[in-house]
């Protein structure tokens, strides 16, 4: 009886998802010449490790929407990677708790020269709602040294890139998007 009640709340609501972006002409006349300054820079891809310092997982979701077809962040030379001694870019999220501070600077310590840290959403640029508190160190900055600060809450997907892009290039820049 419950399934048949379930089957028919999902007939009488509908799609309720949103639809798919548009293609994006830009990204996709800018993939060469991103994939020309990642290869400029490190004759290779580029390898990101994520840290999630303590977010509430809007980012990690437009991290992952990166990873799809529609972004093809792969094609672009730019890979993710399970240790920091195999990164080039931290890349982190959140305000990083007190717990995860040491974790965070050990990270940062593993990743080898030359290397860059993007924080990315309001939380890890500025400390968000939390600031710094008993809980939190605030912003990543407060932590480690940060190369690029990608704002938003979340920022999108086309931001983030950006940043990494930003970063890898060697230009300082403070919030992207």
């Amino acid at each position: 009886m419950a399934t048949f009640l379930i089957l028919q709340q999902i007939l009488k609501t509908g799609i309720v998802s949103e639809p798919a972006p548009d293609a994006d002409p830009a990204l996709r006349t800018r993939e060469q010449a991103l994939h020309a300054d990642i290869l400029k820079v490190f004759g290779q891809a580029v390898a990101i490790r994520h840290v999630d310092a303590g977010s509430c997982n809007g980012c990690e979701l437009e991290i992952h929407a990166l990873s799809g077809p529609h972004y093809n962040i792969e094609g672009l030379g730019v890979k993710f990677v399970a240790s920091p001694r195999h990164a080039d870019l931290l890349l982190v999220t959140g305000p990083v708790t007190r717990n995860m501070e040491i974790a965070l600077k050990r990270a940062f310590e593993a990743v080898p020269e030359p290397k860059w840290v993007v924080a990315m959403g309001d939380c890890g640029c500025t400390g968000g709602m939390f600031g710094e508190n008993y809980a939190t160190c605030g912003k990543v900055s407060s932590v480690i040294p940060v190369d690029v600060e990608v704002s938003g809450c979340p920022p999108t997907p086309v931001a983030l890139l950006q940043g990494i892009l930003a970063a890898v290039s060697g230009g300082r820049q403070d919030a992207v998007g």
